[in-house]
């Protein structure tokens, strides 16, 4: 095969494989070198920037591991396929890596400095064409207590803890500072459009009362005060779930994931996991989807259980239980639950994660 494709010019070669999937296109590059150059040049994947990405589920390594094998790999799930796949980071030169969140095909990654010194710089990578970037350094306490937030508009990253928020983009490449002054710290905050959402714990030491709490970028830097997004009919929406936490839906829908309490009362069971979704637009809440019974009996002996995806892929995890729970939903709304098995090892089972959408036209 090699040998055919070698005697053609390489823009026929290109106008053959853009036709194809980008998910075939992987395969294909794998196929032979003269193959991978061809499909890995800039003027091929300039070719693919109207394509569709490669739709991947990815893990997070755990932390006490941060990736310190001599070949760091990214473990990822192709939802379509149902296959596991890795891919290599050890082109990146840092002594260890450690993948935490994506956005328009980019990869974010913690990374050791090089020196013995203890700061952590935020590295930007697109694994399927080995390119990446180095963000200006960090110290380490915000890699340990900072929530990442990104998304492909000029790549713009924000770290988030309650105090504080640093900025970044592409058109500034440096690092802005400002207040956050949110009233706890921040469970699962996310970007959206122009927006920082986030679930805040505004209780007392005995009994969680959760808000959603909601800044635009722009107010953000001029250190103006967080808005609380409520309304007076929602009425007890945040009462009847356990451990709530957030996650971006499609367009301006928000996803709100937590065990549906059996009763109100402090320490009450959860009969299952509910799946709510809340318009932006209209901000009216609605039910998305709920773990079914036989599924949820695996999660009920764990004290708790992590969740991450976003879109209309959500996957969960718990201590003890060894795969994955995958809740898919349809553009119709159909939602379907189903395992993921064979999920690559990791201790004790708890498994985080982040979407990551492959593309071969991103770049850092």
């Amino acid at each position: 095969m090699d040998n055919i494709f070698s005697q053609l010019p390489q823009d026929i070669i290109h106008q053959i494989f853009s036709r194809i999937s980008l998910r075939q296109v992987l395969i294909c590059r794998s196929v032979s070198k003269h193959l991978y150059t061809a499909l890995s040049s800039p003027s091929f994947t300039h070719l693919l920037a109207a394509t569709s990405p490669f739709p991947l589920l990815a893990l997070r390594p755990p932390h006490r591991h941060h990736l310190l094998s001599p070949s760091p790999l990214l473990h990822l799930f192709d939802p379509i396929d149902n296959k596991w796949l890795q891919f290599s980071l050890s082109f990146l030169p840092f002594p260890s890596a450690h993948p935490i969140a994506a956005a328009g095909g980019l990869l974010y990654l913690w990374a050791d400095s090089p020196s013995s010194d203890s700061n952590k710089s935020l590295v930007v990578c697109n694994p399927l064409t080995l390119e990446h970037k180095t963000l200006p350094q960090l110290g380490s306490a915000w890699s340990r207590h900072g929530s990442v937030l990104v998304d492909s508009v000029n790549n713009r990253v924000i770290v988030l803890n309650e105090l504080a928020a640093l900025y970044y983009s592409n058109s500034i490449n440096s690092w802005l500072k400002f207040s956050s002054n949110l009233p706890s710290k921040p469970r699962s905050p996310i970007l959206i459009n122009k927006s920082i959402i986030a679930l805040c714990d505004v209780g007392s030491p005995w009994r969680s009362q959760w808000k959603i709490f909601i800044c635009t970028l722009k107010s953000l830097q001029t250190s103006q005060p967080w808005n609380t997004l409520e309304k007076h009919e929602w009425g007890d929406v945040f009462d009847i779930l356990k451990r709530p936490r957030l996650l971006k839906g499609f367009g301006d829908m928000i996803l709100m994931i937590g065990g549906l309490k059996s009763s109100f009362s402090l320490n009450a069971s959860c009969s299952t996991i509910l799946i709510l979704k809340l318009d932006l637009c209209t901000l009216e809440w609605g039910e998305a989807g709920r773990m079914p019974l036989e599924m949820f009996r695996c999660f009920q002996e764990s004290s708790k259980f992590k969740v991450f995806g976003g879109g209309n892929r959500v996957c969960f995890s718990a201590k003890r239980i060894g795969r994955l729970a995958l809740w898919e939903a349809s553009e119709s709304g159909k939602e379907e639950w189903r395992w993921i098995d064979g999920v690559p090892g990791n201790g004790d089972g708890l498994y985080r994660g982040f979407l990551f959408d492959g593309r071969l036209d991103a770049s850092p």
